[in-house]
Parts: C-alpha cells; structure tokens; sequence
C-alpha cells in the first residue's frame, strides 16, 4: 500500500475534520471524523498508506492546517470552494459525501487548487486586512458624527473644511448641540483619536515588517502605488508570477466586467462578483488617482469620459489596465 499511495479528502471543521481515504482505483479505505489535530489526522491515514496526496476545501484554518500535514510529509492541496460545490452535483450535503467527494477530485487530478500562501505571506495579510478594518471603523465614525449633524439640522460656517482643526473646535464650542448630541459627538471624536493612535501602530509594524520585502520594493518602484496599496498587494496577491497573464490577473482582483451574454445578444453586466473585495477597492482608489495624476492613464480616461462612460466605469476601466501592465513590470523587474 505504501508504494502506490493514498488520495485524502479533509472536510474541515473547527473541532473536527472528516477524512476519506481511497487508493488508486477509487475504493474507499476509510471515511472518517477525527479530531481537528494534525496528530490524529496523520495516525488515522498513516494506516493505509504513507505517500499521501490530500485536499482541503480553503477555509479559516484549512492553510494552518495544511502546512502541518506538509511537514509531515504529505502532499497537501486547498481547493477552491466555490469550484468544488459546482462540481459536487450531489443532493446529500453531508461531510461524510464531502469528504469522499475531496479525495476523488484529487485521485483523478480534477481538483481546482487555490495558491497556499507561505506563513509570512498570510502574516502580512493579517495585519494589513487589520488596518483595513480600523479604516472602515475610522469612516463609520465619521459618517455617525455628519448623520447627527444633519439630524440636528448643524452646518459649519462657511469656508470650514470638515475635519479640519477648525471645523474641531466649532465642532466642540460653538456648534448648538443639545446635551446628548455633544455627548454622542465627543465619544465618536474619542473613539476617532483612539484609532488614529492604532492606525499609526498598525501601519509601524506594517513598515518594519515589509522594509527589505523584494516584492514590495519593486511595487513602490511603480508610478501610483502608495505604502497601503503596495503592502494590500503584496499581501493579497503575493507572488505575481502565480498567474498565467495579467487577464488573468485583474479577474482576481475584481476588475473584469461580467459578461450576460445569450444567443445574438451580447452585453457587460458589471464587474464580476467572486473576486478580492479588498484588492477590487484599493485598485479602484489607484484608477482615480492615476487618472488624475498619471498621463497616460489620463488620456484613457478622457476617452472613456468622452464616449460617455461615467466616472466609476472609468476608474475601474483605468485600474483594470494598470494592473495587467503591471502583471508584466512585475514580472520584468
């Protein structure tokens, strides 16, 4: 048994994996429940076969997970989960099936793999989706702060930019708040100073950590990429050399316009849905600073704009060219 090897499918939960072992032909060895360890896992496949090839659904933990069964020796995949429901055409949702169903995809090499990102890859990751989400908390306090102002019918003399120093202090002394309103104000304005303090924090460790990172030196080479977008593409994307072609590319990242076509009729329904939500964002934000900033960028912009296209086509249109040049910059660099 040995010799020839096992296919493993892991069905992966928080306190509990189910694992299906077939050998070459298909026939089931073992479908099993074993506690989430990577010990228990090993010592139950271990039985039947040592040259082991196995699949994972990606999930929280599956990549933790399958690093420890790669250093156990074992050839380990995560597949695409998306991709794998499609392909199931089962009407048994159970894990015992989707275990079995893992393990016959990997047998037969019909698996559809997703990257496993190294450790210091998926480390990176956590600190800079951290920071996107003391930004995101950072905007919803902001926008609490004008939805009571205008409750309260408040507007700021003229000439007082928002969030200003300024626009802080009519804010605190001049502004007619009733009592609980200025409470509400000064916990937002609290909570909006506790995380800029993060923010800052968050963004130190982001810099010490990517200082000497070849990949992100060669990103911050390039004509409109900042620190946040260069560490969110670093972190998301990881090696650019993954990809076939920068199509391929800017569809993972959510730049590629959905077809709805049928028959004679042909049209775009939006950008695609399955994509990075953040790396869609952060290049969005790039297209309207290079379409404002950069000439060449520019003038595909203008054209756009000419033929009628609105602003946020015209940004993503802008952002889904940069990053295919930017597949192949990368790539020469």
């Amino acid at each position: 048994m040995d010799t020839l090897g096992v296919f493993v499918g892991l069905d992966y939960h928080d306190e509990s994996v189910q694992v299906c072992v077939v050998d070459r032909e298909g026939r089931m060895l073992a479908n099993e429940c074993c506690r989430n360890d990577q010990r228990a896992i090993v010592d139950c496949v271990h039985r039947y076969g040592r040259q082991v090839q196995a699949a994972v659904e990606s999930c929280t933990g599956a990549a933790n997970l399958a690093d420890e069964l790669v250093a156990a020796g074992w050839q380990v995949n995560l597949a695409h989960p998306g991709f794998v429901r499609r392909m199931k055409q089962n009407p048994d949702k159970t894990d015992w099936h989707d275990a079995h169903i893992l393990a016959d995809l990997v047998r037969i090499g019909y698996l559809p793999r997703v990257w496993l990102a190294p450790e210091s890859v998926r480390e990176l990751r956590q600190l800079v989706r951290y920071r996107q989400q003391l930004a995101d908390s950072r905007r919803t306090a902001k926008l609490r702060i004008r939805a009571l102002l205008r409750q309260q019918r408040l507007r700021p003399p003229g000439g007082i930019n928002a969030w200003t120093r300024r626009w802080r202090k009519w804010l605190l002394e001049e502004a007619a708040l009733s009592v609980q309103g200025r409470w509400v104000v000064e916990q937002h304005l609290w909570e909006l100073a506790s995380l800029a303090e993060r923010l800052r924090e968050v963004e130190t460790r982001l810099q010490s950590l990517c200082e000497n990172d070849p990949e992100v030196i060669k990103l911050r080479a390039q004509a409109g990429i900042g620190p946040v977008t260069a560490w969110t593409l670093r972190a998301e994307i990881g090696r650019f050399d993954r990809f076939r072609t920068g199509k391929q590319l800017a569809r993972f990242c959510g730049l590629s316009p959905r077809n709805a076509s049928s028959g004679q009729k042909q049209a775009d329904a939006g950008l695609i849905k399955a994509a990075n939500p953040q790396l869609r964002t952060v290049l969005i934000e790039a297209g309207h600073r290079l379409a404002r900033y950069v000439p060449r960028w520019r003038q595909l912009a203008l054209r756009l704009r000419s033929a009628g296209k609105p602003g946020s086509v015209v940004a993503a249109a802008v952002a889904n060219r940069y990053v295919r040049a930017l597949y192949h910059q990368m790539l020469a660099a």
